[in-house]
């Protein structure tokens, strides 16, 4: 099985910078793509920004210009590099393993923005 874990999250002020990191193991097969979503209480979850074997990316609309996404070359690794980040930020985030036929999510790390 695949297992995701992610780090890096933590407490900023508003207007600083993060990275978050994922990391998988186990077998691996079929990639289509790489992500990050994240959720608040009570809410769904929201697609944040994904990158293809092929290096291309897409992004949500509230995160365009502040994040991008980035992947190690065996592609067991990636990132998300935060920002200027807001208050409005705040959220559990998942990094998502796509693969044909399945959908492998880590456990969440919290990232909190003061104002």
């Amino acid at each position: 099985q695949v297992q995701l874990v992610e780090s890096g999250g933590g407490s900023v002020q508003a207007g600083g910078s993060l990275r978050l990191s994922c990391a998988a193991s186990g077998r691996i097969s079929g990639i289509s793509g790489m992500g990050w979503y994240r959720q608040v209480p009570g809410n769904v979850r929201e697609f944040v920004a994904n990158i293809r074997m092929n290096g291309a990316t897409m992004y949500g609309d509230s995160v365009k210009g502040r994040f991008s996404i980035s992947r190690n070359k065996a592609g067991n690794t990636w990132y998300l590099h935060m920002s200027g980040l807001k208050s409005e930020d705040t959220g559990v985030y998942y990094c998502n393993l796509n693969r044909i036929g399945s959908n492998t999510w880590g456990q969440g790390i919290q990232v909190t923005v003061s104002a």
